[in-house]
């Protein structure tokens, strides 16, 4: 049995993502002024009286619109409510009871799940709290004061949540569960790979750039293994940043890249690799992630002998330092060779994690060095006394020696790469530390 789901549900501008960034303890949600800020469901993990479990911030509901966004966010909070086990009721103590409360009370009270009703931003809260009594009219139970943003009375409500949680479950840790981001672009069909992989409506799809504003985490297991997928707002050039929410996104794509083991670099077929391609891709190099090399839309390249392998050729000449990444070729729209995707996943999680044993490690150095002698300069050798793994995700070495100076990037290249070759190591940037060590003190 997974953790137990909390929904955070409510209309517009209520609060909802400042009361979810309380409890998951970071500022994971875009917390912004601008109603419809918070487009698709967020996931986060946190813990309440030794109970880990899973909250869920979602899009305001606004009953009576047709504009194309808020629709879907309406759908895309109808489905944290179908998952949820508990729901927390989200209102604007300031504002009173309104039509739309109204509204999303009824909806809440035909889904039959436990309803915790919260009445937020009681700022001043002995002469806020007051105005509570209006919300027992929504038919819903006792509500509850709080300040989201002067957290004030969250610890009542979460010992009622509490109350409504199953029973606890001895496989609920998911430690053996690979986080996996899947980063690109705007429009290069992330969100498209998602549904696919769950086939259903996970997150927003539309053809307006820029749709999927924040890092969204989808809990997702098949015959492979337990995956939590991370779809990413699409990483726009600078320039082009312009909007202050965008911003956010930026740096919410980069937070999902810092929390992922794996990313799946997207890049549009018919694009090819572009500057901005590049720059997101170093981003998860240089933050030492398993790499994927996912080129989507291939069903919409016309084909003749030799297309796939001339443009990996490609791919790997504008994409240099990702040598060590596996390309795959998919359409998220049709499904083609999507499966293969995490058998790929799986084994570069495996590669990032490798730990290899220090006399081997020194085995292999000895080889190295046997076959291509450490360089010289103005007669002084470089000398490699021994090296030991240091770390995990990724791969790191340190090697200590008689010179920093004379450890050249080129052999420090060179060792990489005999290590790769005896190790395999294939999907993970791979990192050597040199330390200076005296003869003396061996």
């Amino acid at each position: 049995m997974p953790k137990p789901i909390v929904a955070i549900i409510g209309k517009p501008n209520v609060g909802k993502s400042t009361f979810f960034n309380y409890l998951a303890g970071s500022r994971i949600s875009i917390v912004e002024d601008t109603p419809g800020v918070t487009r698709d469901r967020v996931y986060a993990e946190t813990n309440w009286r030794g109970r880990n479990f899973t909250i869920i911030d979602t899009g305001g509901i606004e009953p009576e619109s047709e504009d194309i966004i808020l629709s879907q966010m309406r759908e895309q909070a109808n489905l944290a409510i179908e998952m949820a086990d508990v729901i927390v009721f989200l209102t604007d103590i300031k504002q009173g009871v309104t039509a739309a409360d109204k509204e999303i009370a009824l909806m809440l009270k035909k889904s039959k799940k436990p309803i915790v009703l919260v009445c937020n931003k009681a700022d001043n809260y002995e002469k806020d709290k007051q105005e509570i009594y209006e919300f027992y009219n929504l038919g819903i139970g006792e509500p509850y004061a709080i300040s989201s943003t002067n957290a004030i009375g969250i610890g009542d409500v979460l010992d009622e949540i509490y109350k409504y949680f199953p029973e606890k479950d001895q496989d609920e840790e998911n430690d053996d569960t690979i986080k996996v981001a899947i980063i690109g672009k705007p429009n290069v069909g992330k969100s498209s790979l998602i549904n696919k992989i769950i086939g259903e409506n996970r997150t927003i799809v539309s053809d307006i750039a820029g749709t999927t504003r924040d890092a969204i985490d989808t809990q997702f297991e098949n015959e492979h293994g337990k995956y939590i997928l991370i779809d990413t707002a699409g990483i726009r050039k600078k320039s082009k940043v312009n909007e202050k929410i965008e911003k956010y996104s930026v740096m919410r794509s980069l937070l999902a890249i810092e929390r992922a083991d794996v990313c799946l670099m997207m890049i549009d077929a018919k694009e090819g690799v572009t500057e901005q391609d590049t720059k997101i891709a170093g981003e998860a190099h240089e933050a030492g992630k398993g790499i994927i090399i996912v080129v989507n839309k291939w069903d919409e390249i016309e084909k003749e002998t030799g297309t796939l392998e001339k443009y990996k050729k490609d791919v790997y000449n504008k994409l240099a330092y990702l040598s060590y990444a596996p390309i795959i070729f998919i359409s998220a729209k049709t499904g083609q060779r999507v499966n293969k995707l995490f058998e790929m996943i799986n084994e570069v999680a495996k590669q990032n994690s490798m730990r290899i044993t220090t006399s081997t490690l020194n085995q292999v150095i000895n080889e190295a060095i046997a076959i291509v002698q450490p360089p010289t300069d103005k007669g002084k050798r470089l000398k490699i006394f021994y090296g030991t793994q240091a770390s995990t995700k990724p791969p790191t070495f340190v090697i200590f020696v008689n010179s920093i100076d004379l450890f050249h990037f080129s052999y420090e290249r060179y060792l990489i790469n005999q290590f790769r070759k005896e190790f395999g190591l294939q999907g993970t940037p791979v990192r050597i530390i040199a330390r200076e060590k005296n003869e003396k003190d061996l």
